[in-house]
C-alpha cells in the first residue's frame, strides 16, 4: 500500500526544485506557551525531510515537520519559521506519511477541514489517520503539602473513512464499530472472531473496512454507500 501511495504521489509532478517558492509560504503564528506541560505539539521532534508537492508549480524538496496543534506543515530558515499554506492542491511527505489539506464534512455537515494522511486508497473510498493532541492543563494544590502535577501534551491518532469528501470517525474499539457498520453487524462480527481482527491495529482496521466494502458491493439493498448505514454516529 505505502508504494502505492509513493508512486501516486510522485507522479502528480516528478521535477525538483531547490528552493521552496515564497508563494506557498506564509509566517507561522506564535503557538500557546507550553512550557509546564510534558509532551510536544509536534509529530516528531525534529524537522525532517520531505518532499512538498504543489499541484500546480512543481515538487520541492525540504525539511518540514507538523505542528499537530496547529495543524500545520512548518518550514524553518535563517529568515524565520513559517508554515506552508493550506491549500487542496498542495501535498507533502514526511518520512512514511502522506499529508494531505482536505476539505471534508462529517455526516452532519459540519467541517472537517484540515490536514489528513493518507493511509488506504481504493476506486471507492479512502481511509485516512489525523494526529490530535489531547490537552490536560496542569493541577495547582494550594496546601503546603499539595504536589503540583505538571500539564501534559498528548498525541492521538484517530482514523475515518472518507467516500465523496464525506468522513465517519472509525472507532477503536470493537463494539462501537459494529454500531457504526451496523448494517452488516452480523457479518463483520464473524469476520472479525474469524481473521482475528483487532481494531486498534491499522492493517486490521485497513482490512476490516476493505470486508465491509465488500460486503456492501454484493449487497441487493438500495444503497450501497458505506457512509449510509442507519448505524453510522459522528
Amino acid at each position: 500500500m505505502k508504494k502505492i501511495l509513493q508512486i501516486t504521489f510522485l507522479l502528480i509532478s516528478p521535477i525538483l526544485f531547490a528552493q521552496l517558492p515564497q508563494s506557498l509560504l506564509k509566517v507561522a503564528e506564535e503557538v500557546p506557551n507550553f512550557d509546564e506541560y510534558t509532551g510536544s505539539v509536534y509529530q516528531t521532534s525534529n524537522y525532517k525531510d520531505a518532499s512538498l508537492i504543489d499541484e500546480k508549480s512543481g515538487t520541492f524538496e525540504a525539511k518540514l515537520k507538523y505542528n499537530i496543534y496547529s495543524d500545520v506543515l512548518e518550514f524553518k530558515n535563517s529568515s524565520g519559521t513559517y508554515e506552508i499554506v493550506q491549500n487542496k492542491t498542495t501535498h507533502a511527505r514526511i518520512g512514511e506519511d502522506y499529508f494531505y489539506f482536505c476539505e471534508f464534512n462529517d455526516q452532519r455537515g459540519r467541517d472537517k477541514s484540515g490536514y489528513y494522511v493518507l493511509v488506504e486508497l481504493t476506486d471507492n473510498y479512502r481511509i485516512y489517520k489525523k494526529y490530535s493532541i489531547n490537552v490536560v492543563n496542569p493541577q495547582k494544590r494550594n496546601t503546603p503539602s499539595g504536589t503540583d502535577t505538571p500539564g501534559k501534551l498528548a498525541a492521538e491518532t484517530r482514523y475515518f473513512l472518507e467516500q465523496n469528501n464525506m468522513i465517519m470517525e472509525l472507532p477503536m474499539n470493537k463494539k462501537e464499530i459494529l454500531i457504526a457498520l451496523s448494517d452488516k453487524e452480523s457479518e463483520l462480527s464473524n469476520y472479525i472472531k474469524k481473521e482475528k481482527i483487532k481494531v486498534r491495529k491499522e492493517e486490521d482496521l485497513i482490512r476490516l473496512v476493505s470486508r465491509y466494502n465488500a460486503l456492501k458491493s454484493s449487497s441487493t439493498g438500495p444503497s450501497r454507500s458505506l457512509l449510509s448505514s442507519n448505524g453510522n454516529r459522528n
